[in-house]
């Protein structure tokens, strides 16, 4: 047997987890004109924003106009990030076909992302999931600073557990187990997903790598020999997180694609429109993104 799997799921966050630390403003339209580029390049999941109230994340403010603007393509999921039981009420109204919830393995970033604490977010998310569920929706579960944390530095596998314990005990059906601050290296993954998956089947595991350090494509590697098949990325690696400083964007989708395919691994994504995508966003933003692809088109 292949130490590699034959096929792998890239889900991309581009639309929120990329946009979200933009600082000047990206018009609803692009956005919505974005999300359709991507739509037509073979991805089959898109986070396509999020509904946390605007003063938190003003870039995103335009939430429900992008769910409702974008063009629904067959066989794509089109996710939105929900805070609460209100800005899940704002989701389903604006017909997201699943429901991401979040939290983090370290207090302090916790406090910090949430305002509440570890033990205070728990019944805000059962609540959002039991309730989201009813709606006949699929639910997925953020787990942030697995590998470290910008404020606690190391956070203990056993925390690690327990959070994901709890949110795949209350209904979430896949958890994506995050590197917020790209800290990881791939011993370090390698020890956290032994443990991992000793609780938990791969198949509801995915992971989210930011590429701080450039460590992200190593540390997808690893993650692929241990069963991983499922993957976060951002197109062009835009990214990074409001409350976790240093943290630059997610492992970028053209990276990754690259390397996959290279190595024969299918991912159903059409690299030309990938492109063509990556680089209508980049004219948006105005200026180079950080993917080392896109520096050769």
């Amino acid at each position: 047997m292949s130490r590699w799997p034959a096929k792998v799921t890239i889900k991309e966050v581009g639309p929120r987890d990329g946009l979200q630390n933009e600082a000047a403003p990206i018009a609803t339209a692009d956005k919505i004109a974005w999300i359709n580029l991507l739509s037509e390049t073979g991805l089959s999941y898109i986070e396509v924003t999020s509904f946390v109230h605007p003063k938190w994340i003003p870039q995103l403010a335009d939430a429900a106009e992008v769910a409702a603007g974008i063009g629904r393509k067959a066989g794509v999921t089109y996710a939105a990030l929900v805070p609460n039981e209100r800005g899940l009420e704002r989701a389903l109204a604006a017909g997201i076909d699943e429901v991401g919830v979040f939290m983090s393995a370290s207090e302090t970033h916790n406090q910090k992302n949430i305002n509440k604490t570890i033990a205070a977010t728990f019944p805000v998310l059962e609540a959002v999931v039991q309730t989201a569920k009813q709606a006949g929706k699929t639910v997925r579960g953020y787990v942030s600073t697995v590998f470290g944390c910008p404020y606690e530095g190391a956070v203990a596998v056993d925390q690690v557990l327990m959070v994901a314990d709890r949110l795949l005990a209350m209904g979430v059906d896949e958890l994506s187990l995050g590197d917020t601050i790209g800290v990881a290296t791939p011993k370090q993954v390698e020890d956290v997903l032994a443990e991992v998956l000793r609780r938990f089947p791969a198949g509801r595991i995915a992971m989210h790598f930011h590429d701080t350090r450039g460590t992200a494509l190593a540390n997808i590697l690893v993650s692929m020999e241990m069963g991983i098949t499922t993957f976060d990325s951002s197109l062009g690696g835009l990214g990074g997180c409001p409350y976790a400083p240093g943290a630059s964007g997610n492992v970028a989708t053209d990276d990754l694609v690259y390397m996959l395919h290279g190595m024969g691994i299918e991912t159903g994504i059409d690299v030309e429109q990938l492109t063509k995508a990556a680089l209508f966003i980049r004219d948006k933003i105005g200026r180079p993104l950080s993917s080392r692809y896109l520096q050769t088109v």
